[in-house]
């Protein structure tokens, strides 16, 4: 932690302090493994077992989003109703067997008085939790239900964004919230965003911010661990290199699933390291070496299978552009590695008649660019309105003014 920094305090620890508030209510908590709080002795704990053994008592049950609540299966692997091992109360899967799952049924809180939420999220569009975030809003306040948003710090801070906004057509899981791909929002602002754009009525709604988070910290800087929110998010760097990284998803590339270095290892077999990273090289991406290198995936693509390709190494977080450089990642391996290279065909988030590649870039602009030879340059150029006026869009609902350096109470 820099010096003369505060630690950053998350919103799960002032809830914790205010527990009495939940005392004798039928509360149930929306959160994942990484949803933990530190204790006055100094260690760090589960949030619902904090709650647990405060004046609230336990929950009446636990939502688990993708990957599960305790964040045990991989990506789309739907996960199944259990119970809490400590607490005994029935943990419920948000992300089941098809797209009609992935919405909270009207009547999933039916039972409750408040639900609170504490997800930690990555900062891409396409990373799942934020849009689970929102419709369990959405379906609470629906439902008459209180709701308590406990927010965290975005590892990608909130002062860039990048990409265009989903285009009419190409919404999905992965494209649920028009935002830009880097959005560059805590969740608790990107639940107040979708607040005012879906009109709720949010007497119900409370967001606890945190205090001492600042939106040009780097995650380093918050004093905070950073536990895996997901099985391929394993450190903070993952993240930085996560909204590029995962459209490799959208391809017959390996993105380094069932690697130790996801989405930092990308690579198949035939592809030839050193050509690609001269590919890279010339395409200029500043604050990050690409290192020519050969890995063995232990499962998903290419398991069994030696691999070349290359090992993405950020050198300088604040100079690196993760999405603008994923979008010349592919552009490389498509010059440089055409036979190892093709688009993902399989359903992608139970969506089957869309390429997986345009739901994760919102339109087909990405994918025909890219087909036609051309390095996407014209489109990526068009970013810049969508960027400026999802800026302008989300001054009002900013929890931690950007520009002054200040805090919002």
């Amino acid at each position: 932690m820099s010096a003369g920094l505060l630690r950053v305090r998350c919103g799960a620890e002032a809830l914790v302090e205010q527990a009495e508030r939940l005392r004798g209510r039928r509360y149930a908590v929306l959160a994942h493994a990484a949803s933990v709080v530190s204790t006055p002795a100094g260690r760090i704990e589960p949030l619902h077992l904090a709650l647990a053994a405060s004046a609230a008592g336990p929950p009446r049950a636990l939502f688990g989003p993708e990957h599960g609540y305790w964040g045990v299966e991989q990506d789309m692997v739907p996960s199944h109703d259990a119970r809490d091992p400590w607490t005994d109360v029935p943990v419920l899967s948000l992300y089941g067997d098809d797209e009609a799952s992935l919405r909270p049924h009207p009547t999933a809180f039916a039972d409750l008085d408040v639900l609170v939420i504490d997800l930690q999220d990555v900062g891409s569009r396409y990373y799942t939790y934020a849009a689970t975030a929102v419709w369990a809003v959405e379906a609470a306040l629906a439902a008459k239900v209180e709701v308590v948003v406990l927010d965290r710090p975005n590892p990608l801070g909130g002062l860039r964004r990048e990409g265009s906004l989903v285009t009419a057509g190409f919404e999905s899981f992965v494209g649920a919230l028009h935002v830009p791909v880097r959005h560059g929002l805590t969740l608790g602002e990107l639940v107040r965003l979708e607040g005012v754009r879906r009109r709720w009525d949010t007497a119900g709604l409370e967001i606890l911010p945190m205090v001492g988070w600042q939106p040009h910290m780097a995650w380093e800087d918050t004093g905070l661990p950073w536990i895996a929110p997901s099985p391929n998010m394993p450190t903070a760097a993952t993240a930085l290199v996560y909204p590029g990284g995962c459209l490799i998803e959208a391809t017959t590339v390996s993105e380094g699933r069932g690697t130790t270095r996801p989405f930092h290892l990308v690579g198949a077999p035939g592809v030839d390291p050193r050509a690609l990273v001269a590919a890279l090289t010339d395409a200029g991406a500043r604050g990050v070496d690409c290192l020519p290198t050969y890995f063995k995936p232990q499962f998903q693509k290419h398991a069994g299978a030696v691999c070349g390709g290359v090992e993405i190494v950020i050198r300088s977080p604040r100079d690196f552009a993760p999405y603008r450089f994923g979008i010349a990642l592919l552009h490389a391996l498509r010059e440089t590695a055409l036979e190892s290279f093709g688009w993902r065909h399989e359903p992608y988030e139970f969506v089957s008649d869309t390429p997986a590649i345009d739901l994760l870039t919102g339109s087909s602009d990405c994918r025909r660019a890219l087909e036609a030879g051309s390095d996407a340059a014209e489109w990526i150029a068009t970013w810049g309105s969508d960027e400026v006026a999802f800026e302008q869009e989300c001054e009002p609902i900013f929890l931690y003014p950007r520009g002054d350096g200040g805090v919002a109470a």
